[in-house]
Order: structure tokens, then sequence, then C-alpha cells
């Protein structure tokens, strides 16, 4: 190929080197063997024809295949026509989630609890007697990742897996007249999920217990911690059934699931909702 052009160029020099732009004029001379100390041998001549060839371009012209939107909203923020096509993708997905939303309103969690919001994180509080057990959670990284994917075509079909928010949750059962309480750091085993009402086996599980001051924020790394990894089972059973006598049941532990999952999906859809706001302004 660089010898087919080399001889185009020679044979246009015959014409004259004044009829011809300068960069043509130069190639010339590099294609019929003329010497120059600036683009030496066949990579100048390469880098040459990319100049001769750029030199053509409309003075303002982008270089990039995806040129600039006008930044008609007036942020002064970049816009370009791969945010343009984000955004509607932003906007139909959001209107697929909705869809989907099975309530705007959280489900209520039997038993007399009441639940508080913070953002992702939620506590739900009663009194039994003397007592006052809270439960807390927060629904990030709560849904475990799925691995199976829809065949192909089926995608939004009745096929695809359910989204379901299992997230671990902590129980403090606090004595109102000493100022302690002890603490369980629960979870759901994933073997565990999804199990019929006919298994009763728990569907929840006890990782570790402890004592902690109450009203403090920060739990003393320094307090001793049971680990039920190795525990014997008869004082882990007890320990559900100190759990199940204060409303943390396989009842409480799928009321909870259907709470996390609402949450989950409420705040997913108001963030796909603000990443739509921040992507267009």
């Amino acid at each position: 190929m660089l010898r087919v052009f080399s001889r185009i160029l020679c044979t246009a020099s015959r014409l004259g080197d004044r009829t011809l732009p300068p960069a043509v004029a130069f190639l010339q001379r590099q294609a019929c063997g003329g010497s120059s100390s600036i683009i030496p041998g066949a990579r100048g001549l390469a880098r040459s024809i990319w100049l001769l060839c750029s030199s053509g371009r409309r003075p303002g012209a982008q270089v990039s295949g995806r040129p600039l939107i006008g930044a008609s909203c007036g942020c002064g923020a970049l816009h370009t026509e791969g945010d343009k096509v984000f955004a509607e993708f932003l906007i139909d997905e959001i209107k697929e989630e909705k869809k989907i939303q099975k309530s705007t309103t959280l489900p209520k969690v039997s038993g007399g609890w009441e639940i508080s919001l913070n953002g992702t994180e939620a506590k739900l509080v009663r009194k039994v007697e003397d007592e006052r057990v809270t439960v807390s959670f927060n629904i990030n990284n709560s849904v475990p990742p799925t691995m199976e994917e829809p065949p192909q075509g089926e995608k939004g079909t009745e096929n695809e897996p359910e989204i379901i928010s299992t997230p671990n949750f902590v129980v403090e059962v606090t004595k109102l007249s000493n100022n302690q309480s002890l603490v369980f750091d629960c979870h759901y085993p994933e073997d565990e999920i999804g199990q019929g009402e006919e298994d009763e086996s728990d569907i929840f599980a006890i990782r570790e217990v402890s004592f902690q001051p109450t009203g403090e924020d920060d739990w003393k790394e320094t307090s001793y911690t049971l680990n039920t990894d190795s525990l014997d089972w008869a004082l882990y059973d007890h320990l559900m059934d100190f759990l199940t006598d204060r409303g943390i049941d396989n009842t409480f532990a799928d009321e909870l699931v259907e709470l996390s999952t609402a949450l989950e999906h409420q705040e997913y859809i108001k963030f796909l909702e603000n990443l739509n706001g921040f992507i267009k302004c």
C-alpha cells in the first residue's frame, strides 16, 4: 500500500509542485526519495497523511464521535449524547420498577412493634413487662447475588427471580432496672431462605451474643462475645427460646424479610430517581 501511494505522489510531481498544497508537495519529496530531517521514513509518511486528512476538518469540529449537547438547563455541567441515552434508560427503568412495586407504604410487623426509619436503617421497638426489645437492621447489601440468569428472551416475565432482602439484624434485650443489654447478632442462613411452612426449622440463626452497656452508640470491643459456631447445642436452643418468648420467632423473621424487601425496593427507586436528576442536570 505504501509503494502504491509513493507511485501516485511521484506521478503527481510531474504536474508541478506549484499546483499542490504544501503538505502534498512534502509527501512527494518523501515518496520520491527526497530527504527531510523532520519526519523520516514510513512512520513520518503515515503521520503526514494523518495531518493532511486532519487539515480538512471544519474549524471547531469535534474529534470525538459523541458530540457534546448544549447545556440547556443552565447548570453549566457537561451534557453528552451518552448522558441523554442514560437518562432515557433511567426513566424507563423507574417506570418498570414502580409497576412491580407491591405498595408505596411499608408493611407492618405484627406484635405491637414501633417502627422508625433513618434512610437505609430501620429500628423496631416493643416493651414486654420490664424489658425493652429493640431490633435494628440496614438494608444495604441485604440482597443476595442472583446467580441464575433468566432464559434469553424471557427477561421481565414471570420466570425472572424475585428480589428478596435478607439483612443481618441485631436484637437488644434491655432490662430497664439496670444498665446492660443482652445483644444477639442474627442472620438468615442461605440454605434456610425459601423453606416452606411445613419445615419447622428456624429460618434465622444467632451468630454472636454479648453483653453491652445500654444507651451507648459504640459497643465495647473488650466485652466478651460468645460465638455460636462451636456452641453446645442445648445452650443454643435455650438462647433461641429466649428470643421466641420475646417475639423473635419465625413469624417475626418472615415479616422482617417482607419489611426489608419493601424498604430496599423503595430506596432503590429513590436512588434511580436521584440518579436520573443528577444525570439530567
